[in-house]
């Protein structure tokens, strides 16, 4: 085998390695001072790789979405054992839908991201779509709060998940600099 050949398979070969190695440097720089550090990075660590902040933002929101759409397909399962429960569980199904709708639009806002003079609004946008849907996950919570059993333990358990997830998001996305 020529020279040529041997450095080219080489470089193949360890580029996945770098590749995987900057994403992991990139999660753990970025995810440093996030609310909730640990979740940040174990959540980012194994779902796809990012190569800058935007990536990296677009890769957290796409995360976050997916925790939104399980903790929904999850609450649409569950039977309350009364009207108020099931109302409770009513209502943050449709939250939990709301929120698929905003964290949507959050990421195909990062996907167009332009650095031009519609910047800050673009930003601002995807800021506040992402606190619209942690503003839904919290008030899915507060139709449990005067409720007991295990329902209510097993709706805050999924939505406390899907609020870190979507918190570490919008720290992300704070992140995204003109």
């Amino acid at each position: 085998m020529s020279r040529a050949l041997l450095f080219s398979l080489f470089i193949l070969l360890l580029s996945p390695r770098a590749n995987a190695q900057k994403h992991d440097d990139l999660v753990h720089r970025s995810c440093l001072h996030a609310t909730y550090p640990e979740i940040c990075v174990r959540s980012l660590s194994c779902h796809g790789s990012a190569a800058t902040p935007r990536e990296l933002a677009q890769l957290a929101v796409k995360v976050s979405l997916s925790r939104v759409r399980k903790a929904s397909h999850f609450l649409s399962q569950i039977k309350g054992s009364g009207r108020r429960e099931q109302g409770a569980l009513s209502d943050c199904v449709e939250q939990m839908g709301d929120s698929v709708e905003e964290l949507s639009k959050t990421l195909t806002a990062l996907q167009r991201l332009r650095h031009d003079a519609d910047f800050r609004w673009q930003m601002s946008n995807a800021e506040t779509w992402v606190s619209a849907a942690l503003a839904n996950e919290d008030t899915c919570l507060d139709g449990f709060k005067e409720m007991d059993g295990q329902i209510r333990s097993d709706v805050r358990r999924k939505i406390t998940n899907v609020a870190r997830v979507t918190s570490n998001a919008l720290y992300l996305i704070n992140l995204i600099d003109d």
